[in-house]
């Protein structure tokens, strides 16, 4: 929206060039989505504890969490509030990428809202019926991953990468579909089930998330893209911004989600920045680099096929309990010590990721 005014301020004041470069976009991008979770969260958090939409905690988890019921959830409308705007105000509008993202991202946040909202306002624990909601997220992803596929401008729109491998690439065909639905549906999912403790899931998507803005950089940018052997999709670069976006409102969230958490994401924050993060993956053709980024995420959701497979097979569990980091917990893990140490390796990962640019 600003990119319009600065573009028809040029006539009169040339400085207003400046709004023209995607990092100084993307930067603004950050603050713009930092400053505003930073404002809107006291009063979203105080509000959510008047109208009593507090958390609950499982009985049969660790006993560490009971202190944690009724602290104000569904907070994850306060990132999507934050990306939306920032968005809005710095991204070219005319861009197809752009849209495509934040109407994935707010289309999974609202079926993450319906399912909160349930929870904790009708007081229905199962929420949202599981099979309502994978109709609501396939549905979303399948008209996203269809619209790009059909306005696919260039072949390396629908190659899948091989990390590590300057030459190999695969010709994905229709396939790109099922490829591109598996990483939306996926991906958001497995968010939601790394949201488990106070600031888990937060910074290893902010982390994901800034990665992937730098992989749309190089992959929009055809200098970089030949240099880095990066396949070139004219118009990704303005994924930066929506990406510093994310960055930036996932850091103000953080401020309240620390550990000891104020506010809560909820399913409307996980489910919507899991979409957020397969749908960017998907559009840089970064699907296997976003599976080693992501690799907390990754973990999280086999410990949890693990689990319910080995139960239902054998009627024992593996882990002591899942999604992992419970089970670290009950070992005797504080949760501080199994957030920090999901971080860490979370950063590892992402660095290996950002090694593919060049390593090849």
């Amino acid at each position: 929206m600003l990119v319009w005014l600065a573009e028809y301020l040029q006539q009169y004041y040339s400085g207003f060039n400046v709004f023209g470069y995607l990092t100084v976009r993307a930067i603004l991008g950050v603050l713009t989505a930092l400053v505003i979770s930073l404002m809107i969260g006291p009063v979203m958090i105080n509000k959510l504890a008047g109208k009593q939409i507090g958390q609950t905690v499982r009985h049969d988890g660790p006993v560490t969490h009971l202190s944690k019921a009724g602290t104000p959830t569904m907070g994850g409308a306060l990132i999507l509030i934050a990306i939306a705007i920032a968005t809005l105000l710095w991204c070219d509008l005319s861009n197809r990428f752009v849209w495509v993202v934040l109407l994935t991202t707010m289309g999974f946040g609202m079926v993450g809202w319906v399912d909160d909202y349930r929870k904790l306002i009708y007081k229905d624990p199962e929420g949202l019926r599981p099979r309502w909601k994978l109709f609501w997220q396939s549905l979303i992803a399948i008209v996203a991953v269809t619209y790009l596929y059909q306005t696919s401008e260039v072949p390396a729109e629908k190659i899948l990468i091989i990390p590590f491998f300057k030459n190999v690439a695969i010709t994905l065909g229709s396939f790109y579909l099922v490829l591109g639905f598996l990483v939306v549906v996926g991906t958001s999912n497995a968010v939601n089930f790394t949201d488990g403790l106070d600031g888990l899931a937060i910074l290893p998507c902010v982390l994901v998330g800034g990665a992937l803005g730098i992989f749309a950089y190089v992959a929009g940018n055809i200098n970089f893209s030949n240099y880095l052997g990066v396949p070139y999709i004219p118009g990704s670069g303005e994924l930066i911004v929506f990406c510093g976006a994310l960055a930036g409102a996932g850091l103000g969230f953080l401020w309240f989600n620390t550990y000891p958490a104020q506010v809560f994401m909820g399913d409307v924050g996980s489910l919507g920045l899991g979409a957020a993060l397969g749908t960017v993956a998907i559009i840089v053709r970064q699907e296997l680099v976003l599976f080693i980024m992501g690799g907390v995420f990754v973990i999280e959701t086999v410990s949890v096929i693990l689990q319910v497979a080995s139960f239902k097979l054998t009627g024992k569990r593996i882990f002591n309990m899942a999604p992992l980091h419970h089970h670290y917990e009950l070992k005797g893990w504080p949760e501080p010590r199994v957030i920090v140490r999901f971080w860490i390796i979370t950063v590892i990962l992402v660095l290996i990721g950002l090694a593919t640019l060049k390593i090849r």
